[in-house]
């Protein structure tokens, strides 16, 4: 520690812990399959791909560090306590028992372990292997210190060594060339695509969940309140730098993998293919022990985040109980199957994202308007029209339900940008301009 600042190795254990959290199942599996989906439309893709992958969580990052909150409740709060409430259990239960946590363990064993089963024994192999994971999580984040320990200083490591070996296989002997060719979607908007592919990930959400455990731990390294977030700032771009370079070389691989396999239905199953036509059934084998390095890091950040942030919104129940309701209760989903999961995690994240978008915005602009309730809450009166637009353009059971089919019809009619899933950007930006306005005639109705 030099002048408050962190030294060159405390630097790279905290990028190391950020890289940890951040990445999860989603970040190996979808940039895989956009890659699949892309074709020769790649690099368009992956910079949409990676601006919603690497910038946005770590503006969510800055976000939380800047605004100096100790939680989510306290970083969504200036709306309303009512919204901020929303907004911790909304977020928590997306990215804790409901969908991303129970992701975790699931891709690992759809991707490595199941091929190697019997049908019949699938079930009874998740239940099995769900059990010790998420035990393992469980027992690991009850004492909160040693989550820089074991993520920095451990994991990180064994999954990078294992990554760097299949992508120098890869490229040493590539299974394809880049100019495959591209699906429908990728053909007619590859930037906006990629951008909408990022969201799969939930990082955005995710960063702004977790990012207590991040400031936390930069606290407890020694690191004054005042230098926290200039510490995270240079940490989480070296951080945000390492997992573009991953991002990139996995679209590439995604894209060199149509050589000799068909596009998969997802990036488990692509992942597990590549991998496998290298290494055969050791290769499923590789997958199952690659995969669960690199979820088992992110439960452990999430469990952690969950624990803290619920116990202070319900602080009748203690940080263990709810470590225990996320345990118990990403177990139960998990075993529901990966497919159900991601089907139904989808709609919920749209209704999520344009919340998140704007208060990252909110958080890190805050200054210039003092913080002030009426931006905040009229930015997130307008940003709701599309997050609801959003939720029902991408249920499931849309081609099902008429009624609903005609509410999105005019949504997709009346708001600009909607159809590629931009449709917040003006509503944002109009609610904004909208709250700073009548800020600033208070202002001067005070003076």
């Amino acid at each position: 520690m030099e002048n408050g600042r962190l030294n060159f190795s405390k630097t790279i254990l905290l990028a190391s812990l950020i890289f940890g959290i951040f990445f999860g199942a989603g970040n190996l599996i979808f940039p895989i399959h956009l890659g699949q989906l892309a074709g020769s439309h790649w690099l368009w893709a992956a910079v949409g791909f990676i601006l919603t992958g690497t910038l946005v969580p770590y503006l969510a990052i800055l976000a939380v560090s800047v605004t100096k909150s100790d939680d989510l409740y306290e970083l969504a709060s200036p709306v309303s306590r009512g919204f901020a409430l929303f907004i911790v259990i909304a977020f928590h239960l997306v990215i804790g028992p409901l969908f991303a946590t129970p992701r975790l363990p699931a891709v690992a064993f759809e991707s490595g372990i199941a091929p190697l089963l019997p049908a019949a024994w699938h079930g009874g192999g998740m239940l099995i292997y769900s059990v010790i994971f998420f035990g393992l999580a469980y027992l690991l984040t009850v004492q909160e210190t040693d989550i820089t320990a074991w993520i920095g200083k451990y994991l990180n490591p064994l999954f990078l060594i294992g990554l760097f070996l299949l992508f120098i296989v890869a490229f040493i002997w590539p299974m394809g060339d880049l100019h495959p060719v591209a699906t429908a979607a990728y053909q007619k908007g590859a930037l906006s695509a990629g951008f909408m592919e990022g969201y799969n990930t939930m990082d955005g959400i995710g960063l702004l969940t977790v990012g207590v455990t991040i400031v936390y731990a930069v606290r407890g390294l020694g690191v004054s309140e005042q230098q926290t977030s200039k510490e995270i700032a240079r940490a989480g771009a070296l951080s945000v730098l390492v997992e573009a370079i991953i991002y990139l070389i996995l679209i590439l691989m995604g894209v060199m993998s149509l050589g000799k396999v068909a596009g998969s239905d997802n990036g488990g199953v692509a992942l597990a293919q590549i991998i496998q036509y290298y290494a055969g059934e050791l290769g499923l084998i590789l997958t199952a022990i690659l995969i669960t390095l690199t979820v088992f890091t992110t439960a452990m950040g999430i469990f952690q985040a969950f624990a803290q942030d619920m116990e202070a919104v319900f602080p009748q129940y203690s940080y263990r109980f709810w470590l225990r309701v996320i345990t118990i209760g990403s177990l139960v989903v998990a075993n529901l199957g990966l497919t159900k999961i991601i089907a139904w995690s989808v709609p919920v994240m749209m209704l999520l994202y344009p919340y998140t978008l704007a208060l990252i915005g909110l958080s890190l602009t805050k200054r210039y308007f003092n913080g002030s309730s009426l931006v905040y809450r009229w930015t997130m009166a307008l940003v709701t029209i599309p997050a609801v637009g959003d939720l029902f353009a991408n249920l499931p059971l849309l081609d099902q339900q008429t009624g609903l089919q005609a509410v999105v019809t005019t949504y997709h009619q009346v708001i600009p940008f909607s159809t590629n899933g931009f449709g917040w950007v003006l509503p944002g930006l109009l609610g904004f301009a909208l709250g700073y306005g009548h800020y600033r005639l208070r202002l001067q109705h005070e003076v």
